[in-house]
């Protein structure tokens, strides 16, 4: 078993290397489009502790989780443009918003009509969906160390999120033959798509190759960051409700960070996106999904159906506010489903669904997602806490 902490973190990296190395071969491209490099973040991890080969404890995980979280959050705040995403106009941004109720009021039915088959902690690992259903992934990893959600407690709700999550996102994908039928019975205007179109096709020819300088400053913000936040933190107020820390330290810290993150977007420090600071930001994130693996029990993925059942409940809530909404604005299905993927999938899934309905705006899925990241920190938050109260915790 590996149980020093600096062979431990190799392996964690050179197992995630591995996943990413694998996903760029032509052979494996079908699998990896079925199950993406986040899956087996998390699950090759979580059969190399069920094999003995990592330890289902260490203070190492401990480490990760307090540090690359807040690291990875403020890099991909730091990099978002904040007024390309407004600029994507009231429709775009509708669907985005009606998603994220979608997934809020979905997320309350599903959990009252299940709870009586689900552990008494079901909550926990609800709300922990909630927020990789607002946002993506990051979102998730923030909301389980918002309400303790325990690593095994991830395991049947990792399961749900692939099932159900990409499930759909398979569906959303088939349904792009049916789009010119679909945008022809709520009678939608393609002017939209067209204009988006001729703004975004540029976007990615700004990336330029990252220099020593560009990483230095790159690491050295977000560490600064990081360390910044989780210094301040504790001073700050934290407000308890019957019994229950509402704001702890380490949601300060994210709040912090995120926040701190927006706001510096709006300076020339955006600017370090064109070398990818926002890659090194998902490459921190995905290294601490392997973390969360490693202390999985396989065992808790067998509580999945129930889990399962709520969350198809929970996504055709969604799916069914969404619909409602492109009926009554007349809105192309390209943003019914972008705006649902910018919340279930986040900014990895939003820009390959948004691809394939309109190949070139696949940036327009991309800065949906980021949106998705954006609202996702606080309206998960929300939901969380109402899932909180359904538990009957306060």
């Amino acid at each position: 078993m590996l149980t020093d902490p600096f062979s431990l973190l190799a392996f964690l990296a050179a197992l995630l290397a591995g996943v990413f190395w694998l996903s760029t071969l032509d052979a494996l491209e079908g699998v990896f489009e079925v199950l993406p490099p986040v899956i087996w973040a998390y699950f090759l991890p979580m059969f190399a502790t069920t094999a003995g080969l990592t330890p289902a404890e260490h203070a190492l995980y401990d480490g990760m989780t307090t540090y690359l979280l807040p690291f990875a959050l403020f890099l991909l705040m730091l990099t978002v443009d904040l007024p390309a995403i407004l600029r994507l106009g009231p429709m775009a941004l509708g669907m985005l918003v009606v998603g994220t109720v979608g997934i809020v009021l979905g997320a309350a039915v599903s959990y009252a009509l299940f709870q009586a088959l689900l552990p008494a902690n079901a909550w926990q690992g609800l709300a922990a969906l909630s927020g990789s259903w607002i946002g993506g992934t990051a979102n998730l990893v923030f909301i389980q160390q918002h309400v303790g959600a325990s690593a095994d407690m991830l395991g049947p709700i990792i399961v749900v999120d692939t099932v159900v999550g990409y499930g759909w996102m398979g569906v959303l994908i088939a349904l792009s033959a049916l789009q010119g039928r679909f945008d022809r019975w709520v009678g939608a205007s393609t002017d939209t798509t067209k204009r988006l179109s001729a703004q975004l096709d540029a976007l990615e020819s700004e990336r330029r190759p990252i220099t020593l300088r560009d990483a230095a400053v790159i690491a050295g913000l977000g560490l600064a960051a990081t360390a910044g936040a989780m210094a301040l933190a504790p001073a700050l107020p934290r407000p308890v409700v019957y019994g229950a820390e509402m704001l702890s330290v380490s949601t300060w810290g994210i709040l912090l960070v995120v926040s701190g993150g927006l706001a510096l977007s709006f300076t020339p420090l955006r600017g370090l996106e064109r070398a990818g600071a926002s890659r090194l930001g998902y490459f921190a994130l995905y290294l601490l999904l392997t973390a969360i693996g490693a202390q999985a029990d396989l065992g808790a993925v067998l509580d999945a159906p129930a889990f399962l059942l709520a969350g198809v409940l929970w996504i055709s809530i969604h799916v069914a506010l969404l619909l409602g909404a492109a009926w009554l604005f007349r809105a192309p299905l390209f943003f019914v489903a972008t705006g649902s993927m910018a919340n279930v999938g986040g900014a990895a899934s939003a820009p390959i669904v948004a691809g394939v309905y309109h190949p070139s705006l696949a940036p327009v899925g991309l800065l949906m997602g980021v949106g998705g990241y954006i609202l996702g920190i606080y309206a998960a938050l929300g939901c969380a806490e109402m899932l909180r109260y359904l538990g009957g915790v306060l």
